[in-house]
């Protein structure tokens, strides 16, 4: 199973059973609200705080992808899962709602890619029947604990992104239909010595193709193995940093093959500057948007890089630089894999 130093092989290929995928207003005006299975009219979510709207997008998220497979919070052995709030706490209060036995996950906006990644793998060797698995973010909670809050109306600079308000979840099973999650690279935490919060997509693409670099290594493939590698949410700025970094050590990938999350769910007349970013942002545009076009028939193998700064509003006060990661996870259509 174990392929190289850091990649998992998942032979039994677990399977994503059904997802759900619930977004803000403004996302819902962005180029993919069909990918979406609901879009909430304001940013409350009809609660009486953002924290609690945060809770909320991933309460509604799960309960949507519980319900699109028949199934119920007793169904489900584990969720793994988290969020960029302090403590990961939005995620934590809605799982004492779904009491299912939780694994609270930070790994910033890699998230949804580390979840999956180790879903997957105690899926792979049948620890769980069903495993949830996801994460969430508000663009005014994260806004508030990692920069100002939105009332205060600081300005950004063009290299800043916007954060979704959003949340992505996946069921996995054993068997079934619906596509399979067959590989998966863990991230190592790299550090360039960057420390400009506002330019999270420049600090963490040398994450990115750290883990792309080595996926492909320790897999034995070339990069058009998969129809889509798709990075979390470099935007413009780190994408294009990105491309010059394997064009400098030598790693041919196809532009129109390298997509960013952060650069497909807004508009391009959207005021996002370089593109967006948060935990929400790969989980829904993956578990919306590229699922949904799996299941088509338009994509057979992608590669989701989610990416993620490990920075805290303590180590920016104390100017540190930002320590970023990357993990990686190859998810292939699927049809019928009972086991």
């Amino acid at each position: 199973m174990l392929s190289g130093h850091r990649t998992w092989v998942f032979e039994n290929r677990p399977v994503i059973t059904s997802t759900g995928v619930v977004v803000g207003p403004f996302e819902g005006n962005g180029r993919l609200s069909d990918d979406f299975d609901t879009i909430h009219e304001d940013l409350w979510c009809g609660q009486d705080s953002y924290e609690k709207a945060q809770k909320k997008l991933f309460e509604d998220a799960t309960l949507k992808a519980l319900d699109k497979a028949g199934k119920k919070p007793d169904d489900v052995q584990f969720v793994f899962a988290g969020d960029l709030s302090n403590q990961i706490t939005s995620t934590s209060f809605a799982c004492r709602t779904l009491a299912i036995p939780y694994f609270g996950l930070f790994g910033a906006c890699s998230t949804s890619m580390e979840g999956l990644a180790m879903a997957a793998f105690v899926m792979n060797y049948q620890g769980a029947e069903y495993i949830l698995t996801g994460s969430v973010s508000h663009n005014a909670v994260v806004e508030k604990t990692f920069r100002y809050p939105t009332e205060y109306g600081s300005q950004k600079p063009p290299t800043s992104q916007w954060t979704v308000t959003g949340s992505g979840m996946a069921l996995l099973s054993q068997g079934g239909a619906g596509p399979v999650v067959t590989s998966a690279t863990i991230g190592k935490v790299i550090d360039l010595g960057m420390s400009d919060p506002f330019n999270m997509g420049g600090a963490m693409a040398p994450a990115a193709v750290d883990t792309i670099t080595a996926h492909l290594k320790e897999r034995n493939i070339t990069a058009d193995y998969y129809d889509l590698i798709i990075t979390g949410d470099l935007g413009k700025i780190g994408r294009s940093i990105a491309l010059d970094l394997f064009k400098q050590q030598g790693t041919e990938i196809d532009v129109d093959r390298f997509q960013d999350c952060g650069l497909l769910i807004y508009r391009d007349d959207q005021p996002v500057f370089a593109g967006a970013s948060g935990s929400g942002c790969s989980a829904a545009v993956t578990y919306g948007h590229f699922l949904n076009r799996m299941k088509r028939g338009e994509l057979t193998r992608i590669l989701v890089v989610a990416t993620g700064a490990l920075l805290s509003p303590l180590t920016f006060q104390q100017n540190e630089s930002i320590p970023c990661i990357a993990h990686a996870v190859s998810i292939e259509a699927g049809g019928n894999n009972s086991q």
